[in-house]
């Protein structure tokens, strides 16, 4: 949710998606995904990648004929109504970008912990550095977001330019290395892991939707709405193949397995030596840094449209300091989740939740193709594989991962049943109040 201008032409908003996706998710489940799929570790990245660009278009289409600086939130109330089910889902988005500012918290404290030392434990300077970065991000939240969005434009830049050039370099001098081995058909696991792998990495594909929070402010929007998103999600998904290529043909999988949290760094040694690796740890650092800055101020805005909607209390409008409380709420909610959960829990989470969050998307532009003019079995094969997704995802998890498993699925039932409770509570209260 970035700061919007009065006018965004179409590199502002191709911008906007690609700094929504390219945000710290990468650099956190790089490792993940190679541990999962292996030698095919950048078919995962396509995988995930088509059913992000099939969900592009639903949400292009929504986003002409019905932009809102809501985005989602306004999706899901327009498909289905305001009701216990899209207050629900918009109560799962609220929690899934919790989960994302988790996610990219731990990214921090890991490049971090690994290129500084603090105690000279990883664990211990991990946990340090994560709670440090949460409680400063959120501080400069409360200072100014005109800071916050001067860094996140800054970050864009600089992370795009350096892992366009590590792709590049990385290329060049992948056919001398011995490790291109590995990208080998003989090093790929079977199509159940390689899908359900390429699903649980699928947050490092989530951002795109935040050009439709954008969209009432797009030039010529016909024509650069559409442009976009597509734009920006084929421009992550070749980079991400490229990424996970140079990363799986430079180093071998017991060094990957070893450095797991941190692997974008160290498949720049091979081409550039120590200083490749300080290069992206410290380009790591920005985009964790500039991802955390806006999704907690993100995270805090959805959760008080939520409230102004009657979808949560409105004791999440009143204000602490000079921003809604729920920036507040979001801040503590994050420091719990990114010190207690480990990477793959988190990971699964915010995968099962865009996923689902995603597979309504389509089902709501489904539902209204006629007033979008859209091509029915788009949204409805869109929504198909999010769903089919969601399932290989759980189904994987209760097999390897069942804390994750659980923590994912309970994740998207909380947010169910606060809805369902908070209106029946609410109901009962303006029943008694009228006797």
């Amino acid at each position: 949710m970035l700061k919007i201008k009065s006018e965004i032409s179409l590199a502002e908003a191709v911008s906007i998606g690609i700094g929504g996706m390219v945000g710290g998710g990468i650099f956190a489940v790089l490792g993940l995904a190679v541990e999962l799929a292996r030698g095919g570790t950048p078919v995962a990245f396509l995988i995930a990648g088509i059913v992000a660009l099939l969900t592009s278009y639903s949400y292009a289409r929504l986003s002409l004929f019905y932009p809102d600086k809501g985005g989602t939130v306004k999706f899901v109330n327009q498909g289905f109504g305001k009701n216990i089910f899209s207050g629900g889902t918009n109560n799962l988005l609220w929690i899934s970008y919790l989960v994302m500012l988790s996610l990219y918290a731990v990214a921090f404290g890991s490049y971090g912990a690994a290129l500084f030392k603090i105690t000279g434990h990883f664990a211990t300077d991990k946990h340090i550095l994560i709670t440090a970065i949460i409680l400063f991000c959120a501080l400069l939240n409360y200072i100014s977001f005109k800071v916050v969005s001067t860094t996140e434009s800054v970050a864009v830049f600089i992370k795009i330019f350096i892992l366009i050039i590590f792709s590049v370099i990385g290329l060049w001098g992948l056919t001398s290395n011995p490790d291109i081995a590995q990208l080998k058909l003989v090093n790929w696991v079977g199509p159940f892991k390689l899908i359900s792998g390429g699903f649980v990495i699928f947050v490092a594909y989530e951002g795109f939707e935040l050009i439709a929070n954008a969209a009432p402010n797009i030039k010529n929007p016909l024509k650069n709405v559409p442009r976009s998103f597509y734009i920006s999600v084929i421009f992550v998904i070749v980079l991400y193949i490229l990424i996970a290529v140079i990363t799986v043909g430079s180093v071998s999988f017991e060094k990957i397995g070893k450095a797991q949290e941190y692997v974008l760094a160290v498949a720049a040694e091979p081409v550039l030596g120590k200083a490749g690796y300080v290069i992206i740890s410290i380009t790591a650092l920005i985009s964790t840094f500039s991802a955390i800055n806006v999704s907690l101020y993100g995270g805090s805005r959805v959760n008080y449209e939520l409230a102004e909607d009657d979808e949560i209390s409105h004791e999440f409008t009143i204000y602490f300091w000079n921003q809604p409380i729920g920036l507040l709420v979001t801040t503590v909610l994050t420091l719990l989740l990114a010190n207690l959960f480990n990477l793959e829990s988190i990971s699964t989470s915010g995968s099962a939740g865009f996923l689902l969050i995603f597979a309504i998307v389509n089902l709501a532009n489904y539902k209204l193709a006629k007033q979008t003019k859209s091509l029915k079995w788009v949204s409805l094969l869109g929504a198909v594989l999010c769903i089919t997704a969601l399932i290989f995802l759980m189904a994987q998890q209760f097999g390897t991962n069942l804390p994750g498993a659980i923590i994912g699925l309970s994740i998207i039932a909380t947010s169910y049943l606060m809805e369902f409770i908070y209106k029946e509570s609410t109901k009962k209260s303006m029943n008694n109040g009228a006797h």
